[in-house]
């Protein structure tokens, strides 16, 4: 019988660091009151998990395990839906010795088939001796398993009828591998991020410790995926290493009702929650007039923003619509990091909120030089196109060094442009089997490439975006969000609408091309759309570009939930014949392109 959630408050002295490893970590948590709690699609508490049971639960299943006769460092496959069965399969696995590898739960993102052929790409690629799944998904992983060499597969229950050893356990050790992380995307080409105990403690210790400056009032929140590093780290590991209740919603619950977090929030007088701009973007949709003084936001200090590019318009929207619950703008806080640098690279300053900087975007575009405007430059609305906005995403962690670099390796000043590399306690040992792309990102002396774009400012980095993504036309550098950014000033984009990338033509350069959500039927409004977005690019960029509209929902995402660019590019040419696209070398872009009535016909006929 649930009694009610964990409690806030903690007999225990609170510890945020200074353990070995994350097995030493749960010893400690243990010793107190607090823990985990479980909230269903209705916002009711179903399963309540202190950190004393869940010590207790994970060594008996360690105990399972081991009499397995697995080999140490083995991987064990945990289908990572949110649930209190993912906390005891993991934690079994810090201390039977084994490598736990969360896989994505995103059925209702990608569909069964796409599904399966995921999880099988997964487990063919990290070789597990066992794997788990929750009853609902099991099938799924029963059919991705199919003709593999796997010890053991079930659902938590067969794997409690497993017989107990009476052989002593032993716990992963500092420098072993504490878990397996696989990246977004990486479905035909998988990445598993190995995490050594070592690093994953370095990087929470820099989070708790100097990123949120953690307190004993403290209590989080979080809907985010446990298969994300961002859910698996920010929110199973942290609260746990220092010792902090947190409060679940599943995924899907937060998508289907996004309120439920506001709610959840209230109820437990949560301190800490983090999300992408699209989830704060999602609260703002739904949120009914006159509705947000039914909720008390006014304890949250550290609503993180980051996982994808960080929106200031949607996080104004969301602290303008929820002024009279008691939000704090200036409780944004806005990080970047990645799953090859544990979760965190850097952190804004608590309490400053989101801190914008503004530079001369031709300047930035023709030589990479990130120049400041003044305030008598930014006094005229008149000429957004000379204007290009950034978010400071903060100084790095304690430990953490970063790097910004040109194409020849050689270090940047400040405020010029390049890629980010960064190196410290936290990286990655590596990618799982693959020592050739490890190299290419890794290099010997520890510093990784991010393959991100960005620049300092007084120590404070600040992100352009994917180098990958970034259109180069006629030698300037066009940044995809930025275009996005502009359609969305159109009141028919919303924001995520929009996807911009670019292709290539048959004589080696790039055209640009935006994706856009279309929720108009009628093909001459489409058209008269598509004719004043390529307008509005052509005013701010003087750039000619291909626009294609496409069904509501329609955008690929990562499994985290992030626009996938080189989805959205690879669907697109599938879709489009490039001969027609190309149809011709000399004129302008939009001389050779179908013109606006052409593209609409696409969006009006898959509508209907």
């Amino acid at each position: 019988m649930i009694t009610g959630p964990t409690p806030t408050e903690n007999s225990l002295s609170l510890r945020a660091g200074g353990f070995s490893t994350l097995a030493e970590a749960l010893d400690y948590a243990a010793g107190g009151e607090t823990g985990c709690n479980f909230y269903g699609d209705r916002g009711e508490l179903y399963a309540s998990l202190p950190y004393t049971e869940l010590r207790e639960q994970a060594r008996l299943l360690a105990r399972r395990l081991t009499g397995l006769q697995l080999e140490r460092g083995a991987r064990v496959a945990i289908v990572a839906d949110t649930g209190p069965d993912f906390h005891r399969f993991f934690f079994a696995c810090q201390y039977a010795g084994l490598v736990p590898v969360p896989l994505s739960a995103s059925l209702l993102i990608s569909g069964r088939k796409r599904y399966v052929t995921q999880l099988r790409a997964l487990l063919a690629h990290c070789r597990p001796s066992v794997a788990m799944a929750p009853p609902e998904f099991f099938p799924f992983l029963s059919e991705a398993a199919d003709g593999l060499d796997l010890v053991h597969i079930g659902t938590p229950e067969t794997f409690d009828c497993l017989p107990e050893t009476q052989e002593r356990t032993e716990p992963l050790r500092p420098t072993e591998t504490a878990y397996l992380q696989y990246t977004s995307g990486s479905t035909r080409f998988p990445r598993g991020v190995m995490i050594a105990q070592t690093a994953v403690l370095a990087n929470l210790e820099g989070i708790l410790q100097q990123g949120l400056q953690i307190g004993p009032g403290d209590r989080a929140v979080s809907w985010l995926p446990f298969y994300h590093d961002m859910g698996l780290v920010g929110f199973v590991l942290a609260p746990m290493v220092c010792q902090v209740s947190v409060d679940y919603l599943k995924t899907q619950s937060f998508a289907m009702r996004p309120r439920l977090w506001l709610s959840l929030m209230t109820q437990t007088k949560a301190t800490i929650s983090f999300s992408p701009s699209f989830g704060y973007e999602m609260c703002v949709r739904r949120l009914r007039q006159d509705e947000a003084d039914r909720f008390d936001l006014s304890a949250w200090r550290a609503a993180g923003v980051g996982a994808e590019t960080i929106r200031p318009g949607v996080l104004k929207e969301f602290a303008d619509a929820l002024a009279p619950s008691g939000f704090k703008p200036s409780a944004f806080v806005a990080c970047y990091g990645m799953a090859e640098a544990s979760l965190a690279v850097s952190f804004a300053p608590i309490d400053k909120g989101i801190v914008i900087d503004r530079v001369d975007r031709s300047l930035l575009a023709k030589c990479g030089v990130a120049s400041p405007l003044s305030e008598c430059e930014l006094g005229s609305d008149s000429d957004k196109t000379s204007v290009s906005r950034f978010v400071n995403c903060g100084v790095p962690l304690s430990g953490i060094e970063i790097e910004i670099r040109n194409e020849q390796g050689l270090v940047l000043p400040d405020r010029h442009a390049g890629v980010i590399f960064v190196r410290g306690a936290n990286m990655t040992s590596g990618y799982f089997d693959d020592p050739e792309k490890t190299r290419k990102v890794l290099s010997p002396d520890g510093w990784l490439d991010t393959g991100d774009l960005g620049y300092l400012v007084e120590g404070s980095l600040i992100i352009i975006g994917r180098k990958k993504d970034v259109i180069i036309v006629h030698g300037r550098n066009i940044w995809p969000q930025d275009l996005e950014h502009l359609a969305e000033e159109l009141p028919e984009v919303r924001p995520g609408d929009a996807c911009a990338f670019s292709i290539e033509r048959p004589d080696r350069t790039e055209m640009a091309v935006m994706v856009v959500h279309c929720r108009e039927l009628d093909p001459a409004k489409q058209a008269d759309f598509i004719y004043r977005l390529q307008g509005l690019i052509r005013e701010y960029f003087a750039l000619d570009c291909f626009v294609e509209l496409v069904p509501p929902r329609t955008l690929p995402r990562t499994s985290s939930g992030k626009l996938s660019r080189s989805k959205t590019r690879e669907e697109f040419l599938t879709r489009n014949d490039t001969a027609r696209l190309f149809h011709g070398r000399n004129g302008s872009d939009h001389d050779r392109l179908p013109q606006p009535d052409q593209q609409a016909d696409s969006c009006a006929a898959s509508s209907r």
